[in-house]
């Protein structure tokens, strides 16, 4: 049975006992409708990117390696809100098939995939302890810190032996190698993210530059903010330094003006887009509960962060379908979810790497990842008080 939810306010200030109500609801739509064993290995679990699924799918012949891994952060976040032997034996099933099904190893030829497993896995490791994850850190540890290239002025590229430098993996990698112990090299990262692509006229993270010939592809995406938010934060805490508070400050107010509308994460389309807006969400929480200082200006920055995500939650909340009790998030949160029909229009590998969206881009497990994530970034921020 699908219904659709009224669109209305009426929660004005739902409180985090609803939050993670609702973030529990997130997760149970994700397990019913995309988690299956792997080639029905016992003690495997991975996501089906699709749903309904197309026979390759379900075969797990597409996976989308960065997708699994933003499917761990989020099985952490649940772990790490309400813990459960469940949740934490479902973490170390997902770490487990995602070696087997990624076949060469824990690494692969996409520095923004590696990091983006690099941060989940660290996460696993440190909050639950999930043992599975040592071997695969110090692998991608190594892969990242030396992917970084002073002959052109620094950065690492987005994948090995490209000439393009970007956001999407310079951002993830440096929180990766923030938590990992690396702070020199992640603040290297941030100040040349900061250096090479902040636009001047919007405030905003451009997605990425041609080295050594400096020509700069000017698209602005969510996550781009979203990452360089975290690792600014995360490196404030960890130096103390005033340029790291100054920084999220001044992209705070660019993503306020350019990638919100009603205070509403703008949204990213399905595919890889739809993992888009809730990395943003992620890293907006992140900001609201780990900003450092005291100052006005700190104050006011975890304010705000809190708002968007705040918003943004409410919004996908009220627009969201119901297929037999569970949620059915759109890929643009602040528009009402539309139920995908069959297996027709799934996305497919685009020659460039990326990953397009399906016809209905709720389909797509990318965008209710996305939603799972809002839903937990809004817990995380309603029981810190703000």
């Amino acid at each position: 049975m699908t219904s659709r939810s009224p669109r209305t306010g009426q929660d004005a200030a739902p409180t985090p006992a609803l939050w993670s109500e609702r973030a529990d609801m997130a997760e149970s739509a994700i397990v019913s409708r995309h988690l299956r064993a792997l080639w029905a290995c016992p003690g495997t679990e991975l996501g089906v990117v699709g749903w309904p699924a197309t026979k390759r799918e379900r075969a797990f012949v597409s996976w989308h390696y960065w997708w699994q891994a933003h499917l761990i952060d989020c099985a952490v976040d649940a772990a790490n809100r309400s813990p459960m032997p469940v949740r934490r034996r479902r973490i170390g099933e997902l770490v487990r098939s995602h070696r087997i099904r990624n076949i060469t190893g824990w690494t692969n030829n996409y520095y923004d995939d590696m990091a983006w497993l690099a941060i989940a896995l660290e996460r696993a490791e440190r909050t639950q302890g999930i043992t599975e994850a040592r071997g695969a850190l110090v692998a991608l540890e190594k892969k990242l810190y030396e992917a970084w290239n002073p002959e052109v002025g620094g950065g690492i590229p987005w994948r090995v032996r490209s000439d393009y430098y970007n956001a999407p993996a310079n951002g993830p990698a440096a929180i990766a190698l923030s938590r990992l112990g690396r702070h020199t090299r992640a603040q290297e990262m941030a100040d040349w993210l900061d250096a090479t692509l902040r636009d001047p006229g919007t405030g905003l993270i451009l997605d990425g530059i041609h080295l050594p010939s400096g020509v700069i592809e000017r698209p602005t995406f969510t996550y781009c903010q979203g990452v360089v938010l975290g690792v600014e934060a995360e490196l404030a805490m960890h130096t103390g330094e005033e340029r790291h508070l100054d920084r999220v400050h001044r992209l705070l107010v660019a993503v306020e003006e350019h990638m919100t509308a009603g205070g509403v994460i703008r949204g990213g389309g399905g595919g890889d887009g739809g993992l888009f807006n809730g990395i943003l969400a992620r890293y907006l929480a992140y900001v609201a509960v780990m900003l450092p200082g005291d100052d006005r200006q700190q104050v006011a920055d975890r304010r705000a962060a809190a708002a968007i995500v705040r918003a943004s939650a409410t919004a996908a909340w009220a627009n969201r379908l119901e297929v037999e009790g569970e949620p059915l998030f759109g890929a643009d949160w602040s528009r009402p979810a539309q139920l995908p029909g069959g297996t027709t229009g799934a996305g497919y590998f685009t020659s460039g790497g990326s990953v397009t969206s399906s016809k209905v881009p709720e389909r797509d497990l990318s965008v209710q990842l996305s939603g799972w994530m809002l839903m937990e970034a809004a817990y995380q921020v309603t029981a810190a008080g703000l």
